[in-house]
């Protein structure tokens, strides 16, 4: 087959289409061959050395894709020659065909298309993981997610609207914010101009994405008895916590994430799954929550859809490559 590979760790430049094996299902797995895959921050680092993917998963890059599937492992029940569907990967999205495990596969939610449905699995699994299945985000309750225009806050502000939840959120400016509105964000903050610790008040659940240099105002915008959920970096590894405010607010901070989990077991990505089939497909079918495409790329441009992320203002939602 041919794939996106990475010469060496560096700039977009690096990513060239090339020759590379084909993969082969091993038990319980299904080959796929892929339609679309779509961008992530961590193919990003990955490219630049800095995310290997996990032991026993594919080095090419691509966290999602959509497909069809083209051959079942020995094993594999529920799935057949020939059905369209998208998948959670470790790695391997940016490839003609890859192999995964059945039970990260999703069936394409009622009137998605095939194409389109490659930016679903990585932000569904994500926010559902962490905001409804770990902090337990109620109706009625605050929330707040960090960088609204980007693929995970564009979905997490439509699924904590559709849960119920009064939805703030940060972006860098008055447009991007205005879109963020039109998703359903009730509170929007240019984390610019504006401190959102006094924009927003208090939050019951926040799922950040920025890591260190947000450690401490995102505590301070806790409630009693808030959850802080951090699921990304990109402000830094490392901040100051203040303990005291946390135990006087009951207040937790969790860090979690998808990539590296096992298939199975109460933890793992299989039954992440099945929740998200069972609990957001339908609000995806009943138009409640709505992919939001950036723009489709063919896969031979994956190197520009990296340089359109790292540059970040002008991209809102998700880049997807098609084959």
């Amino acid at each position: 087959m041919r794939a996106i590979m990475i010469r060496e760790p560096g700039g977009p430049d690096v990513l060239h289409w090339a020759e590379a094996p084909d993969p082969e299902p091993g038990p319980g797995e299904v080959l796929l061959t892929v339609a679309a895959t779509a961008v992530n921050r961590a193919d990003l680092l990955q490219r630049q050395g800095h995310y290997p993917p996990p032991p026993g998963a594919s080095e090419i890059l691509g966290l999602e894709c959509s497909g069809t599937v083209a051959a079942l492992g020995p094993g594999v029940t529920g799935w057949q020659v020939g059905d369209e569907v998208c998948a959670l990967l470790a790695g391997g999205g940016y490839g003609e065909r890859v192999v995964v495990p059945a039970g990260q596969l999703l069936p394409l939610p009622a009137g998605v298309d095939l194409v389109t449905a490659a930016s679903l699995p990585e932000v569904a699994c994500t926010v559902w993981s962490n905001v409804v299945m770990g902090a337990g985000l109620r109706a009625g309750e605050t929330f707040l997610v960090h960088g609204g225009a980007g693929g995970i806050g564009t979905h997490a502000i439509q699924v904590a609207k559709a849960l119920g939840a009064r939805v703030a959120t940060t972006a860098g400016s008055a447009e991007r914010l205005a879109r963020c509105r039109e998703l359903g964000a009730d509170i929007t903050v240019n984390y610019r101009t504006q401190d959102f610790v006094a924009e927003v008040g208090a939050a019951d659940v926040v799922l950040d994405n920025m890591g260190g240099s947000y450690l401490g105002r995102n505590v301070d915008v806790l409630a009693r008895d808030g959850r802080l959920v951090v699921i990304g970096l990109q402000g830094g590894a490392k901040g100051e916590l203040n303990v005291g405010a946390l135990l006087t607010k009951r207040a937790s901070v969790t860090g979690t994430g998808l990539r590296g989990r096992p298939v199975d077991g109460p933890h793992g990505k299989a039954r992440i799954v099945r929740d998200v089939r069972d609990r957001l497909w339908p609000l995806i079918a009943a138009g409640d929550v709505k992919p939001v495409v950036h723009d489709v790329l063919p896969i031979q441009r994956a190197a520009d859809a990296h340089r359109a992320l790292e540059d970040g203002q002008d991209v809102f939602g998700k880049l997807v490559l098609a084959f």
